[in-house]
């Protein structure tokens, strides 16, 4: 029976996020369209609102660990749900990410990533979409923002391993920028795919600053280390694996 009422407030909470979504799109648009201070603060108000949703709603509590950079970085994070997403999004003052190309048609989320400076790539066309992943964050390196990549390119269940993508080295050694790791435990109550959702403490933790600077094979090492080592701690002070048991 907890199951099952657990189970229906999930669905109930996903109806209630993307009917605000459709809100909050809408009543900041015309501010969205003539200031991209108007985009970020469509998007912190509905990640905001989200997370205060998923708080009393589902039981998910959200904690943000270590020190949000403010200033011109490479945020590299793991990505396990579209929960990493919405937290990492609400803790910068000016994110912008790198998505899917395809993304940029979904409505109302099309129209404010633009806005707000995300550079979308076609993952199809690996050797390409770097190519063109770096040129066009150069040519927007005037607008001010944390850029956030997904180091291991998708979402990867905590069970999971994959290995991290070339894409976050090669945009650190073209722009020469410090990169902050992100690591998460948002998998173990927020999944990548289906609707339940587990009531427990996710986590984001901003980590150490990479200088730049760095070897890219180095800066490889030490991302892939630091996120991966941090993110499983952050798994077993969950419980999730007790509670696979």
């Amino acid at each position: 029976m907890k199951q099952s009422i657990q189970w229906v407030r999930s669905v109930i909470f996903l109806g209630l996020i993307y009917f605000n979504l459709l809100v909050v799109g809408i009543v900041f648009l015309p501010w969205a369209l003539v200031s991209r201070s108007g985009a970020f603060a469509a998007a912190h108000t509905w990640c905001r609102s989200t997370m205060w949703l998923a708080g009393w709603m589902v039981g998910i509590k959200t904690e943000v660990r270590g020190t949000p950079p403010t200033g011109e970085v490479i945020v590299a994070a793991k990505h396990q749900s579209f929960l990493d997403i919405i937290m990492i999004y609400a803790s910068l003052p000016r994110g912008k990410f790198i998505m899917k190309k395809e993304l940029i048609y979904t409505p109302v989320i099309g129209i404010y990533g633009l806005r707000m400076g995300c550079v979308p790539v076609d993952r199809g066309k690996r050797g390409a979409a770097i190519r063109k992943m770096v040129a066009q964050v150069v040519a927007g390196i005037g607008n001010p923002g944390q850029l956030i990549i997904f180091a291991q390119g998708t979402r990867v269940p905590p069970t999971e391993k994959l290995p991290y993508k070339i894409g976050a080295g090669i945009l650190y050694k073209e722009l020469k920028q410090d990169c902050v790791p992100v690591a998460v435990n948002v998998g173990a109550f927020w999944p990548a795919h289906g609707i339940m959702r587990t009531p427990g403490t996710a986590v984001i933790e901003f980590l150490p600053t990479i200088p730049a600077g760095k070897s890219l094979s180095d800066f490889m090492e030490e991302l892939e280390n630091v996120v991966e080592t941090r993110s499983e701690e952050l798994l077993v002070e969950s419980g999730y694996y007790e509670r696979q048991k």
